[in-house]
């Protein structure tokens, strides 16, 4: 049995200490093949997410969505152009027809497109409507005067109290010579009561405590003109506190009075 199984123990001695089984050696090669393999699959990877696939999606959409929106700005805006177009197209009127609207508008223009720059002066003094300021003519003869600075015993563009104010608008624009204190104009003047009081009539204060001592020109919606001791000559409404408390009343001069002496 021993002789038997010699030759058997002889060959894999042998073998096992033979040179030709090291090239058999697993792992002298194969774990190159190994280590090759995910380094070409990683390299493919990296080549696919190079390629910017999104971009190239949205590059194709973004300009199909301003292409149509263009478009249809393009086609509403050509609509709208057409038809104001033929909403305005000029209307053939005959010489004499057109003549006719002519005359008929010019005698029914408003009244604000033809006042004057003293009218649209006062009218924004006054806050009111134009149509309904008081005559031109009056309007014009106290802008003559309108900043004018205050001076006691004046009578000029130089200075002017309010006495002296009222006589020579009177003159310039009545061609009366009333009373040249403010007291005196009071006396010879029709009382009126503020219901009473027309454009053109004086209103008189009580700014010293001792009778009449101020007094100005009535414009209307209770608004008037006078020397103020601090502005000049300017407009203010008798409603206000300061000339509510020390109005005294109106004033209506209608005959030629002679000029007496003395002082506001």
């Amino acid at each position: 049995m021993v002789k038997k199984l010699l030759p058997a123990l002889s060959a894999i001695i042998f073998l096992s200490s033979c040179s030709t089984f090291k090239p058999l050696n697993i792992t002298s090669n194969k774990p190159v093949a190994t280590v090759q393999s995910p380094t070409k699959n990683t390299k493919f990877i990296e080549e696919i997410t190079v390629v910017p696939q999104a971009i190239t999606v949205n590059k194709d959409v973004r300009p199909v969505v301003k292409n149509e929106t263009k478009n249809n700005r393009q086609t509403t805006s050509k609509t709208s152009f057409e038809k104001k177009s033929t909403a305005k197209k000029p209307i053939a009127i005959k010489p004499d027809v057109a003549e006719l609207f002519q005359e008929f508008f010019e005698d029914d223009l408003p009244e604000v497109e033809q006042s004057s720059p003293v009218q649209l002066k006062y009218a924004v003094l006054m806050n009111t409507e134009v149509e309904s300021l008081p005559s031109k003519s009056l309007l014009e003869a106290v802008d003559e005067w309108y900043g004018v600075r205050y001076r006691t015993g004046g009578r000029s563009k130089k200075g002017v109290d309010c006495s002296g104010f009222t006589v020579e608008v009177y003159s310039a624009l009545y061609g009366m010579e009333i009373p040249r204190v403010s007291k005196e104009q009071y006396r010879v003047s029709e009382k009126l009561s503020t219901t009473e009081l027309e454009e053109g009539d004086l209103v008189f204060f009580n700014t010293n405590g001792r009778g009449v001592s101020h007094v100005g020109i009535y414009l209307g919606h209770n608004k008037f003109i006078h020397a103020s001791v601090s502005r000049g000559i300017m407009v203010n409404d008798l409603f206000e506190s300061y000339y509510l408390k020390r109005y005294i009343g109106g004033g209506r001069i209608t005959t030629k009075e002679a000029e007496p002496q003395g002082t506001n």
